[in-house]
């Protein structure tokens, strides 16, 4: 009797270490599973090459802004001359080689860097104004085409042979290159955007939000 207690007890024993034993090591790849899941992708950021860079610093000394040579450094003077380039092109005095200047300047982009999207803040009308006093000055309305706008853009800028793409209703790249085009032909200040002027230029009536937010002091 005594020895079939014992047995009873070594197999119970036996059958605890062998259900932790199974149940342990399962707990670890799940939490690195989760773990790499929650993982963030990086933000892609946007660099220009030390060719595209050399480029560049010709250019500008064609133009009289830049007096260096063609080192192909982003160096102090190389981005003032930059900044010089930007201001007088529509786009945000950075000093930086971003998308957008690159585009403006003619210089062929690499495949890695089609691949990121120009960001609207590359342009000077998105640059925020600085407030002259210590209070903040009240943020307006922002003005939004709607994806209706954006068709009927599409399909003008197809129609003049300024766009080949489809007519989406979004803001895609090669619409935005076509709105540049556009604007840049026809005296608007040349944003890439389908802002206020852009939409009274092309004859596209505006919303009434539209007509109501202009009334605001939109521009």
């Amino acid at each position: 009797m005594k020895m079939n207690k014992l047995i009873i007890a070594v197999f119970v024993a036996l059958t605890l270490c062998i259900v932790t034993f199974a149940q342990g090591p399962s707990s670890t790849p799940t939490a690195a599973v989760k773990s790499t899941s929650d993982e963030k992708p990086k933000r892609q950021i946007f660099r220009a090459n030390k060719d595209q860079i050399s480029q560049v610093q010709k250019m500008l000394k064609e133009k009289g802004m830049y007096a260096g040579d063609p080192t192909g450094k982003l160096d102090d003077t190389t981005r003032a001359s930059i900044k010089t380039y930007q201001k007088g092109n529509g786009l945000r005095e950075t000093g930086t080689l971003n998308r957008a200047t690159l585009e403006k300047m003619g210089v062929e982009l690499t495949d890695k860097q089609k691949a990121i999207p120009v960001s609207d803040n590359s342009y000077a009308s998105a640059e925020p104004e600085k407030s002259t006093t210590k209070e903040s000055k009240p943020r307006g309305p922002i003005f939004r085409a709607t994806k209706d706008q954006i068709v009927e853009a599409q399909k003008m800028l197809k129609s003049k042979g300024i766009y080949s793409g489809e007519e989406t209703g979004k803001l895609d790249d090669p619409t935005r290159d076509a709105l540049k085009k556009y604007q840049e032909a026809n005296g608007v200040k040349v944003t890439g955007t389908l802002n206020q002027l852009t939409l009274e230029k092309m004859g596209i009536p505006l919303t009434d939000k539209q007509k109501s937010d202009s009334i605001q002091g939109s521009k």
